[in-house]
């Protein structure tokens, strides 16, 4: 039990708020990409969300250092830097874009664990890739880090250029 919930309730709660974390995600990177700049509710609620999403990753039962935990840990290192980027340091171009690189590395993280547990979960998914080596996994997995890839760059570049001196 953790937190008075059963394991297959926590697993529920823990996925509703990465799915809220994905949902909020793209669309406060996907206007920051058209160059809306910070949200605050969607992006406060991507950060908070996917910061939760980690959290309660780490509270799984687990024993010894696993892919998971791995990428918790990655998550972890990103969102303090997203986190510091938007509460601290804001309104510099240094913070801009380091808050438009480690947000998409957030939201990245978020949809490749997604991808994961789709391929683990849904039998159709699992049939076509069940040790997560195979080629249409792997194709998935390559297809999302591009997808990301391109909005980080175009985040970044939209900061980068509202931020150049036009002296």
């Amino acid at each position: 039990m953790m937190f008075g919930l059963s394991l297959a309730q926590f697993i529920i709660l823990h996925v509703a708020i990465s799915l809220i974390g994905i949902g909020t995600g793209l669309w406060a990177m996907i206007a920051y990409a058209r160059g809306r700049g910070f949200l605050p509710v969607s992006g406060g609620l991507f950060l908070a969300s996917t910061a939760a999403t980690t959290i309660t990753g780490f509270l799984f039962p687990f024993a010894g250092l696993t892919p998971a935990v791995i990428t918790g840990l990655v998550s972890t290192l990103v969102l303090a830097v997203a986190f510091a980027a938007r509460y601290v340091a804001t309104g510099s171009g240094r913070a801009e874009t380091a808050y438009a690189i480690s947000a998409t590395a957030a939201l990245y993280l978020n949809i490749f664990v997604l991808v994961v547990q789709m391929f683990q979960k849904i039998p159709a998914l699992n049939a076509l890739a069940p040790t997560g080596t195979e080629p249409p996994f792997l194709v998935t997995q390559l297809l999302v880090l591009a997808a990301h890839g391109v909005l980080g760059f175009v985040a970044w570049r939209k900061v980068s250029t509202s931020n150049e001196c036009l002296c």
